[in-house]
């Protein structure tokens, strides 16, 4: 049978209708998209007009705790660390005084009660807490105590004490461990020598611990725990002063 094609009459290409069904997918898509949005957008009005008074009233609460905090900060918080350093002073010119041997325990006694009509470290740490130099009070009072053979006190006032500073951070650690340690606690001492000289590595501290943690290993009959740090201290802080008599800690160990 013959067939006739109208005169102008093109047959549609595949690629065509493929390409237009494409574009009416894309379009439905979008719509559908943007209808999504507009029904999303219709639901948050409707819940901020039902909850406005709600919205409002923690915005509002949110405002009061940030502008309550930066009028505690400024009229409570510095002036209350300002009072605290000026009472710490005396306190710690006892202290200082006190170290440098001069009738010792008496004056690490007034560094910690006060005299003068000044707070000592005790006060200071419970009047003052919150405060820097509240928390430093902590660790002078604990060191004080630990001078004077107060070993409870002095472990109750270190472990109150924090810093961000490595070196006296581990410096309370380990003094913590030796009132423990005097204590005739040497289980609880090795806990905090660890603590001590893995808080920070350094040729200060962690060779002056890693000492007192192997002696007390050794005390212990932990000769496997003692070796090792004894050769941490050979092989890494040969230049302390811990370092001299070593070998023959190293020999006791093996």
């Amino acid at each position: 049978m013959a067939t006739y094609n109208k005169r102008g009459y093109k047959p549609t290409k595949e690629k065509e209708v493929t390409e237009d069904i494409a574009v009416l997918e894309k379009d439905s898509t979008t719509a559908g998209v943007f209808s999504a949005l507009d029904a999303t957008a219709s639901k948050t009005e409707d819940f901020v007009a039902k909850n406005q008074k709600f919205i409002i009233g923690a915005i509002s609460a949110i405002a009061l705790l940030i502008v309550g905090y930066l009028v505690y900060q400024k009229f409570v918080a510095a002036p209350k660390q300002e009072e605290a350093a000026s009472e710490m002073f005396q306190a710690q010119q006892y202290f200082q005084q006190a170290t440098d041997g001069v009738a010792s325990d008496s004056l690490y006694k007034l560094s910690l009660k006060g005299a003068e009509g000044k707070f000592g470290f005790v006060d200071i740490a419970d009047k003052y807490s919150g405060t820097d130099a509240g928390n430093l009070a902590n660790y002078y009072a604990g060191i004080a105590y630990l001078n004077t053979g107060k070993y409870t006190e002095a472990i109750t006032y270190l472990n109150k004490f924090s810093s961000n500073d490595i070196v006296l951070s581990a410096m309370a650690k380990g003094a913590i461990g030796d009132a423990y340690s005097q204590n005739n606690q040497p289980k609880e001492a090795l806990e905090n020598y660890i603590k001590a000289f893995e808080a920070n590595k350094n040729d200060f501290t962690t060779p002056r611990f890693l000492l007192k943690a192997g002696k007390t290993a050794l005390e212990l009959g932990q000769k496997e725990d003692a070796l090792k740090y004894f050769t941490d201290i050979k092989d890494n802080f040969d230049a302390s002063p811990e370092a001299a008599s070593i070998d023959v800690l190293i020999g006791l160990a093996q």
